[in-house]
């Protein structure tokens, strides 16, 4: 159990940590899953950003809202871990009033990160047109599908 709690808390701490410095200048074909993975770890705003191609006035409209929605989505996933950690990382039997209060948790998480994504296309409505606007909600999409499978693939179901 401590194993698959180590290796859980890494999964989702490195998804948290990854840097969002400008790096990597190639973009990895957003259909090819495992290139999308690497390019995303190597320095996802860089990635974006190539991916997007946006022209200095959108950059200048679109970098706030990605920022604004890079840390409200840092807060569900926050929430998310914790409500994981406590079911990894405890030894105690998971009792059902306990697990009631486990998915009511990860619900919530699920919640918040649905009202960042609705916030977000609002402003990026605003900010894009519409074609960059729905190819970057496409593209962080991926990127949260990419994500939540490396979490799922590490994470024990509940007994």
């Amino acid at each position: 159990m401590k194993k698959n709690l180590a290796v859980v808390v890494a999964l989702v701490v490195g998804s948290l940590l990854t840097p969002l410095s400008h790096a990597a200048d190639t973009v990895a074909d957003v259909t090819d899953m495992q290139a999308l993975r690497a390019a995303v770890k190597a320095d996802k705003r860089a990635f974006v950003a190539s991916t997007l191609k946006l022209t200095d006035a959108e950059a200048e409209r679109f970098w706030p809202v990605y920022d604004l929605y890079q840390k409200s989505q840092m807060l569900a996933d926050r929430r998310r871990t914790r409500a994981i950690v406590e079911v990894v990382g405890t030894d105690r039997p998971l009792t059902d009033p306990y697990a009631r209060s486990v998915a009511t948790e990860l619900i919530a998480a699920d919640e918040l990160e649905i009202k960042a994504r609705r916030t977000l296309q609002n402003r990026l409505m605003r900010a894009l047109p519409p074609r960059k606007a729905a190819r970057y909600l496409q593209l962080e999409s991926k990127i949260r599908a990419v994500e939540a499978y490396e979490i799922a693939q590490a994470l024990p179901l509940v007994r």
